[in-house]
């Protein structure tokens, strides 16, 4: 398991991948051609992977994501160190917070 911030990414076993993962739409990469895990809504500051790979939204309510690296890659961010990942499956989950009456998603 690798934490940076409020984004939790665990490693997926290659049994336990979704099928819809194989045929889900791509999210798209930023203008710097990275793949967004998590956006700051404050500082314009991201979550972010670099290198070859994609990302596909998971059904639900909160929408966690896939993230599949062939050859592996770097998870960034302005203001935490680059977490090497090996290649493989990963479950991006973001961090969530109660507050009366509802559930959110943490924002950065």
């Amino acid at each position: 398991m690798y934490r940076q911030g409020d984004v939790l990414i665990v490693p997926v076993a290659k049994g336990a991948v979704p099928s819809h993962a194989a045929t889900a739409p791509e999210e798209p990469r930023d203008a710097r051609g990275r793949l967004i895990l998590a956006l700051g809504e404050v500082t314009g500051h991201a979550h972010a992977v670099v290198g070859p790979g994609r990302l596909v939204r998971e059904e639900g309510l909160f929408g966690p994501f896939l993230l599949h690296l062939p050859d592996g890659g770097r998870v960034v961010h302005e203001e935490h160190s680059a977490i090497p990942l090996p290649k493989g499956w990963y479950r991006v989950i973001r961090q969530r917070e109660y507050v009366p009456g509802s559930v959110r998603v943490v924002a950065d």
